[in-house]
């Protein structure tokens, strides 16, 4: 399992009965969570103590109670090269860009359907694909940019993981107000000026076009919603679309492309369901290796991971 342990402004402090209970800065939340189908006896004071909780509903979908909890907060994330548990992976400012800060730092609040705006297990892909694109950066011309390109890019968790690494990202949802979200955490993390274009576009047909543009991109990211829809009401189902949209994306990696990744909070997708559709789409054409697993979040109270979905990882 791949776990996002270098965080500090967030931890699950514990899970029981159907929930988790979280640090998220100076405020606890509790959420519901499938996958807590154990009861624990509720010893951790947040449970008391609580600046917000999630109830859901029997007919679908819930609501906050709050307990003196700020309409929005800021969280940080370290970058990976600045952490002191990181692994072996060279960091040097001339390769960061200028306006970098030590940190990543996220606008929280909450909303419909139990989120706050960002999911702190990703940061485990945020270091992993970063570590690469500095690397590479390290080895490139300065003429030569390293392109990531973030599909169902949301409030921008990767987008600014990938700049701050040194890339230049293309950001893509189709919900206009996630890409502004996505836009407040890039500035407040120093990376107004990057090199990042925010576009409100549905993924397929912008990847449609890019094929007919015939432009390539060095990184893929994609974290497709189990269904949604586009700015002109089209419809994703992920069992159905998902396979399709992954062969179509191939068109546009590169030559040498670095990395693919894909998430998956689905429960039908497994990590070797992932594993296998980017076996067959990716390395049969560009080699390279492929891993997948279940990413998670430690939880202090018990000293064990909370599994929160799974992701499969191509690199070159």
């Amino acid at each position: 399992m791949w776990i996002a342990d270098h965080w500090k402004d967030y931890e699950v402090l514990d899970t029981s009965n159907g929930e988790k209970l979280e640090r998220w800065g100076d405020y606890i939340l509790v959420r519901p969570d499938p996958q807590v189908i154990w009861n624990t006896p509720h010893e951790h004071k947040g449970w008391k103590n609580k600046n917000g909780h999630y109830h859901r509903s029997t007919k679908g979908g819930g609501e906050w109670e709050f307990f003196n909890l700020p309409d929005e907060w800021t969280i940080e994330y370290p970058l990976p090269c600045l952490a002191a548990s990181v692994r072996n992976d060279s960091c040097h400012s001339a390769i960061m860009p200028a306006t970098a800060a030590n940190a990543l730092t996220f606008h929280l609040k909450p909303f419909s359907f139990k989120h706050t705006g960002l999911f702190p297990e990703q940061a485990a892909n945020w270091d992993w694909f970063s570590g690469m694109i500095r690397r590479e950066k390290e080895n490139r011309p300065a003429d030569k940019p390293i392109k990531v390109l973030n599909l169902f890019a949301y409030t921008g968790g990767a987008t600014l993981a990938a700049a701050a690494a040194g890339a230049s990202v293309t950001h893509v949802d189709a919900s206009k107000g996630m890409v502004g979200w996505a836009k407040e955490n890039a500035v407040s993390s120093g990376l107004s000026d990057a090199p990042i274009r925010w576009l409100v576009d549905d993924c397929v047909k912008f990847v449609e076009r890019e094929i007919r543009r015939g432009n390539k991109y060095d990184g893929i990211i994609m974290d497709p919603p189990s269904y949604g829809r586009g700015p002109k009401g089209e419809i994703w189902k992920i069992e159905e679309s998902i396979w399709p949209f992954i062969e179509l994306t191939t068109q546009i990696l590169s030559e040498d492309a670095l990395f693919f990744l894909i998430n998956s909070y689905t429960t039908g997708l497994q990590p070797a369901v992932l594993s296998y559709m980017l076996n067959t789409a990716v390395a049969k054409r560009f080699g390279g290796q492929v891993e997948a697993d279940e990413i998670g979040l430690p939880v202090l109270e018990s000293g064990l991971v909370l599994p929160c979905g799974a992701s499969g990882r191509w690199h070159r």
